[in-house]
């Protein structure tokens, strides 16, 4: 992954916030979106840790994913502001994953670009109450606590970010075999620029998002239908800058996705929803602001 645990092995006496900096990260990431911010949460974070009164606390790792969790609403609520003047369609920031995660089907889902997107759709707290009870487990009276909430509106807040949810997150095919598959054969198909084997690929109400954030050029708007797509996609790839980029297949987000680099640096990332061995959803995020958690 882009973030490793942090190995405290031969230290007898090991600083909690290192102990649980994984954890940390991954509430913070899945409750942004966002490397970059996730990272500024988590320094954020060891600020107010090695600042607070250790003797006064009980429960350490309770109290940092409490304080992971109010910096990482603040910082949500102020973002939500910055994605209203955002150029063109807004993407979360694609993180690599390790071949472990999509081993672990529910943990890929957590963390899947479709997922993150549609979490995009709740509010702050509801996003807060989910990511904390729907991914990491915690009880409602534990997040009521983090929260500063009653736990009968925790328990309301849970149950209507599950069913609103639930409500827009449909359900793909997640074989990783099948996924390789058609990844293999898109990249292939557009590495030949044959428009018709990658019609073949896309559903014929594919979506495509592209999000360059004003920083390249990018589609401004979603595009829909197979042949718009393919066309679109096939026009990327023959610009002058696309000319010495590198393809791979890799973990992005807990799923099998596509990496480009230029020189050894990440330029974009595709990732894709699949339904009936074709691709339904396709984002492609090459705003160079957000490829930081591509980086090996």
């Amino acid at each position: 992954m882009a973030h490793s645990e942090t190995d405290t092995g031969h230290d007898p006496d090991p600083d909690p916030y290192l102990e649980y900096r994984r954890t940390l990260f991954a509430t913070a990431y899945r409750m942004l979106g966002s490397v970059a911010d996730a990272e500024d949460v988590l320094q954020d974070t060891w600020l107010s840790w090695h600042s607070a009164d250790r003797s006064a606390v009980r429960d350490p790792r309770a109290y940092l994913v409490r304080t992971v969790t109010n910096h990482s609403l603040n910082r949500l609520t102020s973002a939500r502001a910055r994605r209203e003047r955002y150029v063109g369609p807004w993407l979360p920031e694609p993180l690599l994953t390790s071949p472990d995660v999509q081993e672990e089907a529910e943990l890929a889902d957590s963390v899947s670009t479709a997922m993150l997107v549609v979490l995009e759709t709740l509010t702050p707290v509801e996003r807060a109450v989910f990511v904390l009870r729907e991914v990491f487990g915690y009880a409602h009276a534990e997040i009521a606590g983090f929260l500063d909430r009653s736990e009968p509106t925790v328990r309301q807040i849970a149950r209507r970010a599950r069913d609103h949810v639930r409500s827009r997150r449909a359900r793909y095919d997640t074989d990783p075999e099948r996924r390789a598959t058609v990844t293999a054969r898109f990249i292939e198909a557009c590495a030949g620029g044959d428009l018709n084997a990658v019609l073949e690929l896309l559903a014929p109400d594919v979506t495509c998002w592209s999000d360059g954030g004003g920083k390249v050029s990018a589609a401004r708007r979603p595009l829909h239908g197979a042949d718009h797509v393919g066309r679109f996609v096939l026009g990327v790839l023959r610009k002058p800058r696309m000319e010495g980029v590198a393809v791979q297949l890799v973990p992005v987000n807990g799923e099998l996705g596509i990496l480009l680099t230029l020189g050894g640096e990440p330029v974009g990332a595709v990732t894709y929803d699949l339904v009936d061995d074709r691709i339904e959803n396709l984002r492609l995020q090459v705003n160079p602001d957000k490829l930081r958690g591509l980086r090996r």
